[in-house]
């Protein structure tokens, strides 16, 4: 005869499916990139981007696009963000 093993660890068995969290910040950020301030600056950091990319030399950098594009973003979701958290 066969003894059973027995554990120190509970047995837990996995629970149905559950439905997909959804990170707020995310979907706020998402929403407020279709802004038209928004997309006027990513039109411009997208710009910068290619001039910096189809040069072989160069110092210029498209981080103040970058980080005004990202300001917008930030300042949209931040009026928000509070009110959807738990």
């Amino acid at each position: 005869m066969s003894e059973k093993k027995m554990s120190v660890f509970p047995a837990v068995k996995a629970q149905e499916e559950e439905e997909e969290l959804i990170d707020p910040q995310q979907a706020l950020r998402d929403k407020c990139a279709e802004g038209e301030k928004a997309m006027k600056l990513h039109e411009k950091f997208q710009a910068c981007t290619d001039r910096v990319n189809s040069r072989k030399k160069t110092a210029e950098t498209c981080s103040e696009e970058l980080f005004d594009y990202f300001h917008v973003i930030d300042h949209c979701v931040a009026k928000d963000l509070f009110t959807k958290l738990k």
